[in-house]
């Protein structure tokens, strides 16, 4: 994806101007919230219809990203920019190694579609994993720690420069009395995404989770 291709945002605001500048200059400008989300009636209908967990947990996370613009902004060359979709870029098992691959997807609003189009590229992935660079702006860097329900996680990632790639996790689902519940965990840059931001992130996936049947029929 080229800059002419997207969107470039101008703030009119200059107090919002001045928050940009400031944080996009810090050595670090990420920071990260993790919080318990509950999935009770996702976990229901997935076992429902049979469905895959890992590719609807990709496919809710990039919907709800997607949703959020701040989540789509990207600063290139020191400008910012909107990307019109977003690419999850989430971790698969790979056959030839015991780390993981990276597995990108673009995002398809119809659910049937993605989880193909995702298994399809995970199944190629685990035999030929590749690490190569791309020049996709419009990726989520996604990654699953299925054996830990985790209260904190930290990405490695490039200081110098900083990238504003969006990096969210999510490990070991528990029950919690009559709820099911999943650790998330969600890193941003600063400049682009705030705490206020975040906050909604975790409130509409929590209602995408609730409401999930509706997205499969």
């Amino acid at each position: 994806m080229i800059k002419k291709a997207m969107k470039k945002i101008t703030f009119d605001n200059e107090h919002r101007r001045k928050h940009f500048e400031f944080f996009k200059n810090m050595n670090h400008p990420h920071f990260n919230i993790c919080a318990n989300v509950e999935i009770t009636n996702f976990v229901k209908v997935l076992n429902k219809y049979q469905l895959p967990f890992t590719y609807s947990v990709v496919y809710a996370i990039a919907k709800t990203a997607k949703a959020i613009k701040e989540f789509r902004w990207r600063i290139i060359d020191g400008e910012l920019f909107e990307c019109e979709n977003v690419r999850p870029s989430f971790t698969t098992y790979t056959e030839v190694a015991d780390v993981f691959s990276f597995c990108d997807v673009s995002y398809d609003e119809n659910y049937q579609t993605f989880i193909k189009m995702a298994a399809i590229k995970a199944a190629q992935m685990s035999k030929n994993p590749s690490f190569e660079d791309s020049e996709h702006h419009d990726y989520l860097f996604l990654s699953s720690i299925p054996w830990v329900s985790f209260t904190m996680f930290q990405h490695a990632m490039p200081f110098h420069p900083t990238d504003s790639i969006p990096r969210i996790t999510w490990g070991k689902y528990f029950e919690e009395g009559d709820k099911v519940k999943m650790p998330i965990s969600i890193q941003a840059h600063h400049a682009v995404v705030d705490g206020r931001h975040v906050g909604l992130y975790f409130q509409e996936i929590e209602k995408l989770f609730q409401d999930f049947e509706t997205d499969i029929v």
